[in-house]
């Protein structure tokens, strides 16, 4: 089975790597970074980049597809390049992912028309633009597809999916094994959790808009 994860500049890095780490370990898979172009693609702080193996157009047909937010998705959503690549990838697709706003990607491509989606929680009424039904769920399946919420979320995101695929046993042990126990310093990882006065702020200065 193969997995194709897509880089583009300015994409976040967890968004790709959480998938990476987790739904990457799938039994008889090859996971493989896709870009535009091939070779080194910088993340959204400018200091890390991920090397692309191949060019979208060498991999039309992964049985996977995994879609990273990030500031680079602005510039991205009338990309007729990767919008077709994310059409014709779906045409024969297992499944097709995203973390973040990546489901704005997916939204585009006209492949959330009339599903149940999340993104980032700055970003979920944007989705409605494109015809999806947001929810601020942390992970949500709604057929092949399977959105995950902010950056983080795409460590769960990988782990639900491959325990569909390889069983909870095995989803179980890649946990384990990457000793998954989250428990941070806060309890301010939502927006229903956080200081109002940390989301209002980051409310007024959001760029995860349409414009």
């Amino acid at each position: 089975m193969q997995i194709a994860i897509v880089l583009y500049d300015r994409f976040t890095a967890l968004d790709a790597v959480g998938p990476y780490e987790t739904l990457g370990r799938l039994p008889d898979s090859e996971t493989v970074f896709v870009a535009e172009h091939a070779g080194p693609v910088r993340s959204d702080t400018g200091h890390l980049a991920v090397t692309a193996d191949k060019a979208l157009a060498e991999v039309p047909n992964p049985d996977i597809v995994v879609v990273p937010g990030g500031p680079g998705q602005f510039d991205l959503m009338a990309d007729e390049v990767l919008l077709d690549w994310l059409r014709t990838a779906d045409d024969t697709s297992v499944w097709t992912t995203s973390v973040c706003t990546g489901s704005l990607l997916l939204a585009a491509a006209g492949l959330l028309d009339g599903r149940r989606a999340t993104s980032h929680w700055l970003a979920l009424d944007a989705l409605k633009e494109y015809g999806a039904e947001p929810t601020g769920e942390r992970v949500v399946f709604d057929g092949k597809y399977v959105t995950a919420a902010g950056v983080s979320s795409g460590i769960d995101m990988g782990l639900t999916l491959l325990g569909r695929i390889a069983g909870d046993e095995h989803a179980q042990a890649v946990q384990l094994l990457t000793e998954y126990d989250p428990q941070p310093p806060y309890d301010a990882g939502s927006p229903q959790k956080a200081p109002a006065h940390l989301v209002e702020e980051f409310r007024s200065k959001s760029r995860f808009i349409l414009t």
